[in-house]
Parts: structure tokens; C-alpha cells; sequence
């Protein structure tokens, strides 16, 4: 649960993001920021739906979850230092509670579950 939960959240952060790139669209680099909204809105809808078929137990959404935390770990590695760092700290804690709660033997028990039904 807590790992849908915090996959949830970062959905609603990726859509945020989005919503915020599209409102700060300038003529100058229209196609930049109109590619960016895309992905963005894409990448929340992806994680949304990933965290509600954790949230109802499926297995499949695993995969998909795990990878983007690592991909988050890498983003928290690249923005170590400077200002950044408190950033870092918090993707880098979000990413690691993500993904010790889909290995965590009773998440796995659950999640196995869906395989044998």
C-alpha cells in the first residue's frame, strides 16, 4: 500500500509538472515545451495507472514501478550537491521506500497471489 501510495504521488508530481510546463509555453521554444507537457502528462498517466493495479494487486505493475524508481535514483544521483541536494535527499528516499515495499516478502505474497487466481 505505502508503495502505490508514494507511486501515486509522484504521478500527481509528473502531472503538476506538466501542467506547469504547459502554462509557461513560450513562442520561442513552442515545440520544446509542447513535447515536454507530452511526456510529462504521458508519464504521470503511466505511473497513475501503475499505481492503482499495485493498489488492487496486480502483479505485472511491478516491473514498470520498479524501473522508474531507478530511474529516479539515477535523476537523485545526477542532482547531488549544490542547491539541489535536499531534491536529491527526497527522490533518492521516495525511490528506495518504493522499492522495498515491492520486495518486501509480504508485498511479493500478495502480489503472487494475483499470479495463482
Amino acid at each position: 500500500m505505502v508503495a502505490a501510495s508514494l507511486t501515486g504521488v509522484e504521478a500527481f508530481v509528473l502531472a503538476g509538472l506538466g501542467v506547469l510546463e504547459l502554462a509557461n509555453l513560450s513562442s520561442i521554444r513552442l515545440t520544446m515545451g509542447l513535447t515536454t507537457t507530452a511526456f510529462f502528462l504521458a508519464a504521470a498517466l503511466a505511473l497513475a495507472w501503475c499505481a492503482w493495479s499495485l493498489w488492487r494487486a496486480r502483479r505485472w505493475a511491478r516491473g514498470p514501478v520498479v524501473m522508474a524508481q531507478l530511474i529516479q535514483l539515477g535523476l537523485a544521483w545526477n542532482l547531488w550537491g549544490g542547491s539541489t541536494k535536499p531534491l536529491s535527499v527526497g527522490l533518492a528516499v521516495v525511490g528506495l521506500v518504493v522499492i522495498a515495499g515491492l520486495v518486501h516478502p509480504a508485498s511479493t505474497e500478495v502480489l503472487e497471489e494475483d499470479a495463482r487466481a
